[in-house]
């Protein structure tokens, strides 16, 4: 993306990342101090392991499946579906199968 963070641009989202097996790809999509949106692809059977984060996390499953934990409690989320990982909670995301999601964490106060 050449435009600068400020220019108004679309994006396709189905084209800007591909999987890549064994792998977790992500692009920064927006930075800013108080969060930011990130788009991933992960690979059938990659993953995050367990951790904390200090931002309200909301994530959109665009394609494929994922198994999110949250503070131990699993959930299954498919294409359409989405999740809000509090802050502070411990959390861990595995693909089912190839999956994409965009993360927006927002910085709690």
């Amino acid at each position: 993306m050449n435009e600068t963070a400020n220019t108004p641009h679309k994006i396709n989202l189905n084209d800007l990342l591909s999987f890549q097996q064994g792998a977790v790809v992500s692009k920064v999509l927006l930075k800013k101090n108080t969060g930011n949106i990130t788009h991933f692809a992960f690979g059938g059977g990659e993953g995050l392991s367990e951790h904390t984060a200090p931002f309200d996390a909301f994530v959109h499953i665009t394609e494929g499946e994922a198994e999110i934990i949250i503070s131990g409690k699993t959930c299954l989320l498919g294409r359409g579906e989405a999740i809000v990982m509090p802050a502070g909670e411990p959390h861990s995301l595995k693909a089912i199968t190839d999956f994409k999601m965009i993360l927006v964490m927002i910085k709690s106060e």
